[in-house]
This record gives C-alpha cells, structure tokens and sequence, in this order.
C-alpha cells in the first residue's frame, strides 16, 4: 500500500501523468485490486489512447477476470495504435496475445 500511496502524491502534481497512473494500475493489480486497476488502466486510455503500454495490461486483466471479449477488442485497438505509431514490438506482444484468445 506504501507505493500506492506514493504514487497517488505523485499524481497530485501531475495528474494527467500517463507513466504514474499506469504505474498506479500496475500497482492495484498487484494488491490484488482489479476494479481499481481497470479505473485506472481505463482512465490512461482515454485521456491518452496512444499509451500502447496500457493496452496489453487491460487485456490481460480482463482476461483474468472472465471478459475475453473486452479482452480482444482491448488487443484490437491496442494492435491499431501500435500500428500508427509503427512500434512493431509493441504490435507484436499484442497480436500474440489477441491470437491466443482468437485461434
């Protein structure tokens, strides 16, 4: 709970921080707080759709919890997004992904 709320102090300086608030998600998925990480995962997409990084770990989070359609439509637009900004690693960690839960 201590980086967590470590994290949450940073956050207050800069708010709109796409690192910290997936570093804070990465966190709540640590604790075991998937509601709480999805918040935040979620809340890194929309104000930032181009953190490709979030994608794969919403994916699989939703995956965990049941939700494999969210899943692949997750990886989907994770795999367009890695697309435009042409990060083939990227790409790839998500198709792969998206492939396991397809074929």
């Amino acid at each position: 709970m201590e980086r967590i709320e470590q994290i949450k102090q940073f956050l207050k300086e800069s708010p709109n921080d796409n690192f910290l608030i997936h570093a804070l998600a990465l966190e709540y998925v640590k604790a075991g707080d998937d509601v709480q990480a999805q918040q935040c995962f979620e809340q890194n997409l929309d104000h930032s759709p181009g953190y490709i990084a979030t994608y794969y770990h919403l994916g699989k989070l939703q995956e965990r919890v049941g939700k494999t359609e969210q899943a692949i439509a997750t990886y989907q637009k994770g795999m367009e997004q890695a697309k435009a900004a042409n990060d083939q690693h990227a790409f790839s960690e998500l198709r792969s992904v998206y492939e396991e839960l397809t074929y």
